[in-house]
């Protein structure tokens, strides 16, 4: 089992941030496109290779999140038409989601079986959360739909100002 941790910089212009691991080693990258369309994040590897890239869709009626990893497309986060309480879906082949994931404190299952989980830091400047990994490889497809479920949330945020 590995251990990753996201810590977004508050006050960070370009969107770019690093997930370390336990032992404070950078693991990866994460950099979002700054004014560009589509609103892209892209996530490297140490050696600054591309492993995931998350796209906005442009021009849909609701919010749609496309989530790649290793060039092929792994999982979709759209949003809902729902009039009282915002309301996301997450589509991934045989990959499933449990618990708060609005509130980054959930599990992540493949085929029913828990390969990792995920939970905020509460008490951090900006948006820190821990990543625990069971199954080495999902660990790229976890970092990514951590990164993605963030940027649905601050596109959420962003939409309601």
């Amino acid at each position: 089992m590995s251990q990753l941790y996201m810590k977004q910089k508050v006050f960070s212009i370009g969107e770019k941030f690093t997930v370390k691991d336990q032992d404070e080693r950078d693991r990866y990258y994460v950099e979002g496109s700054f004014m560009r369309f589509p609103k892209t994040f892209s996530i490297m590897d140490v050696g600054r290779e591309e492993v995931a890239l998350i796209t906005k869709k442009m021009l849909s009626f609701l919010p749609t999140f496309f989530v790649e990893v290793d060039g092929k497309e792994v999982l979709t986060i759209k949003k809902e038409l729902s009039f009282f309480k915002h309301r996301y879906t997450i589509d991934a082949a045989g990959v499933e989601v449990r618990g708060n994931w609005w509130d980054m404190n959930f599990q992540v299952l493949e085929h029913g079986e828990v390969v990792g989980d995920v939970a905020k830091e509460w008490f951090s400047w900006g948006d820190s959360y821990r990543v625990n990994v069971h199954k080495e490889n999902m660990e790229k497809v976890m970092i990514a739909l951590v990164v993605a479920i963030d940027c649905v949330k601050a596109d959420e945020k962003s939409s309601n100002n």
